[in-house]
């Protein structure tokens, strides 16, 4: 017969009871660990990212652009009348002269214009000498009336004295004496008059010259002018240089001011760098600055900056230095650095890929065994081309990713393998 025992039967609910609590503590402790537990982090090779030291001491601001060669002188050459094409001499990227001819035109009416203003230069200096003439003779008439009028008046002094004497041994009377002297004095007087006539006249033929002169210079005036504009129907180059293009066809008919060449100096160049507008307002002139040509590097200063903004540029004119290179000529790609400033003391890294000055951004600083890489947040502050100011986040000797990880923007760590 069986015999019932209440205590096993309460020892095995204790069992129950006691096992359901310690497995109850191990799913909360295996939780609140799990909880604890850090996710995995994505892994990134190490060889294909890039990174840099922190570090403190001078570091040089610089800016860069791309850009090409361009002529200081580039001489349009326009038509200095009017006239119509007839004849090219020359094709662009010959060398010129300044004497070198590049067009020959033809205008009718202005060569008909010169021919009249020949003809009237000519009538007038043929006037000038008749007149001139005219007036010596003249002059040669009235010297030859005053010289007659004097030997006249010489005798009537003569006679006088001779009468005065014989008056005096009483060989002839007072009314002789009397009418010689009346005779020396009016000749006197005329002969006076004729004098000062010959001297107005000689004076008046200068004035009278100069009237004919003034039409003669009148008209050589316009004669110069007219032939000035047939010469300039062969259009001429102007400078030395290298005929660049040509803005006219032969049988084009063009007016006064109308471009018809291009003329540029190969020898005078300068470089236009396209420089980010963010970038610009640093950019000063007088300061100094490297053009790399891509087989040599030559120094310059900048000389100019361009006040307005086109398609997110500034263009930045820089006056070279040095000798051109070898291979150096207008409309070469060019690559430009422009010192900004120097900085005595700071602290400085690799520019990142995606950081502007005076922001603060994200960066990944590596552990010291190299292992990992966490996120922290760093203030930058003024940049260069390849390097930039740290104000804040960082210190000396953290090596920090700099390449491209926006991949892991929504990471605060990462495996380096």
């Amino acid at each position: 017969m069986d015999i019932v025992r209440p205590e096993v039967k309460r020892q095995k609910r204790m069992r129950r009871i006691v096992w359901g609590a310690v497995g109850l503590v191990v799913v909360v402790l295996v939780s609140v660990g799990l909880k604890r537990l850090k996710p995995a982090a994505p892994t990134v090779d190490k060889s294909t990212i890039w990174t840099d030291t922190v570090k403190r001491g001078p570091m040089l601001r610089e800016v860069r652009g791309l850009g090409t060669l361009v002529p200081v002188t580039i001489q349009v050459v326009p038509a200095l009348t009017d006239g119509q094409v007839i004849k090219r001499f020359i094709l662009p990227g010959t060398p010129v002269k300044p004497e070198t001819p590049i067009f020959q035109m033809i205008n009718p009416e202005l060569e008909q214009a010169q021919l009249d203003a020949e003809y009237q230069l000519k009538g007038a200096q043929a006037e000038y000498r008749n007149m001139k003439a005219q007036l010596q003779n003249q002059l040669m008439d009235k010297r030859a009336q005053q010289a007659a009028m004097r030997s006249s008046y010489h005798t009537a002094v003569l006679a006088r004295d001779n009468n005065e004497k014989l008056k005096a041994l009483g060989l002839v009377s007072d009314l002789v004496v009397k009418t010689s002297e009346v005779q020396a004095a009016e000749l006197e007087k005329q002969n006076d008059i004729a004098e000062k006539q010959v001297e107005t006249f000689a004076g008046s033929i200068d004035a009278q010259m100069a009237v004919e002169q003034s039409k003669v210079d009148q008209a050589q005036a316009l004669y110069n002018l007219k032939k000035t504009q047939v010469d300039d129907l062969t259009v001429r180059a102007g400078i030395d240089g290298i005929l660049q293009e040509l803005e006219v066809e032969v049988g084009q008919k063009v007016t006064q001011g109308t471009a018809l060449a291009k003329v540029e100096q190969p020898t005078h160049l300068k470089a236009q760098l396209k420089i980010a507008e963010t970038q610009a307002k640093d950019v000063a002139i007088g300061q100094p600055a490297s053009i790399d040509t891509h087989n040599g590097l030559i120094p310059g200063k900048v000389s100019r900056i361009d006040p307005a903004v086109q398609n997110g540029t500034v263009t930045v004119d820089v006056a070279l230095e040095g000798p051109l290179p070898q291979g150096a000529r207008p409309d070469l790609s060019v690559e430009g650095t422009i010192e900004l400033e120097r900085l005595a003391d700071v602290l400085y890294v690799g520019r990142p890929v995606h950081g502007e000055a005076n922001s603060t951004i994200g960066l990944f600083k590596v552990t010291p065994d190299g292992s990992e890489a966490d996120r922290v947040t760093v203030k930058l502050g003024r940049t260069s081309v390849n390097t930039v100011e740290i104000v804040g986040g960082l210190n000396v000797g953290d090596t920090v990713v700099l390449s491209d990880m926006s991949a892991y923007d929504s990471q605060d760590r990462v495996e380096l393998k």
